[in-house]
């Protein structure tokens, strides 16, 4: 087999492969160095005896996401603060034109899905992400993960009813979620505080990602009263030369913020019912890198 062959079968699953290597651990670079070092793997082998590369290769990235999730465990636990996944702009709309399929990568790509993943095992997640973003059958979950099919049967059901126990409800209407986010930006840069309070639910959250490398709460802020006071505040100290942009993140609809060109912030939201359940502000430079480019 030449060598460009063997590229051009892999960039057909590229795409594939980073969705599931990012969904693993939640950061592009580190989902970029797990999709190069799959790349490897399937230069230096032997594509002969390969009968299904889809396969093989998905099978090579998620074993070393797997292996990457346990090596950085540690490296969250001494974060600054909360940690969110980096955000990520998409177009799930061009690339997905059957409207069910977009829903499910929409919300397994989202924030808050992300963040609920944190908390399963590295085998969990493997196969939450493999059966419930990409429909997977079981069987072949069983041979990528070198497990019993019953085992993965299980397994599967445990983190499907950890997730659904523990993710924020969407609001799937796409138009509904961006008109919401235009009004919550409307209110939360015209200092009307009484207007950004009617748009957030009564237990809205918001979660801030700094890691100790800009200004953002250490802790979540919970109620309405204590996030709306917060971006209120917020928006009394203007960004410099700011540019604010609504696109699609994660997605759905979020908010960019540059600052003289330079990325600053992303905001995600969680609506449901009209209102916003949850806002995520990420602020790490170290995560706002994609943005820049």
């Amino acid at each position: 087999m030449a060598t460009d062959t063997a590229s051009d079968v892999f960039e057909t699953h590229r795409s594939l492969l980073t969705g599931v290597a990012y969904r693993m651990l939640g950061r592009v670079a580190d989902a970029e160095d797990v999709v190069q070092e799959s790349w490897l793997r399937w230069s230096g082998t032997d594509r002969e005896q390969i009968r299904d590369p889809r396969a093989f290769l998905v099978r090579v990235t998620t074993r070393l996401a797997i292996d990457r999730l346990r090596q950085i465990t540690s490296r969250r636990e001494s974060y600054v603060g909360p940690w969110l996944p980096e955000p990520i702009a998409t177009d799930l709309g061009r690339t997905t034109p059957d409207a069910a399929e977009r829903a499910l990568l929409s919300e397994t790509v989202s924030l808050a899905v992300l963040v609920v993943l944190e908390s399963l095992s590295p085998l969990e997640r493997a196969v939450f992400v493999l059966r419930e973003a990409f429909g997977f059958p079981y069987g072949e979950i069983a041979e990528t993960l070198d497990r019993s099919e019953a085992a993965v049967r299980q397994l599967s059901g445990r983190a499907r009813r950890h997730v659904e126990e523990r993710k924020p409800r969407f609001e799937v209407d796409q138009r509904q979620r961006r008109e919401l986010t235009e009004k919550f930006l409307a209110a939360s840069t015209g200092g009307d505080l009484g207007q950004l309070l009617a748009l957030l639910a009564p237990d809205a959250r918001l979660i801030g990602d700094s890691g100790g490398k800009a200004k953002a709460p250490l802790r979540v802020l919970e109620t309405a009263d204590k996030v709306g006071r917060f971006l209120h505040g917020v928006a009394q100290r203007p960004v410099e030369e700011a540019e604010l942009r609504i696109t699609e993140i994660n997605g759905g609809p979020g908010l960019l913020i540059l600052s003289r060109g330079v990325p600053d912030s992303v905001m995600s939201l969680d609506v449901a019912d009209g209102r916003v359940q949850a806002v995520y502000i990420v602020r790490n430079p170290d995560k706002l890198a994609a943005f820049a480019r």
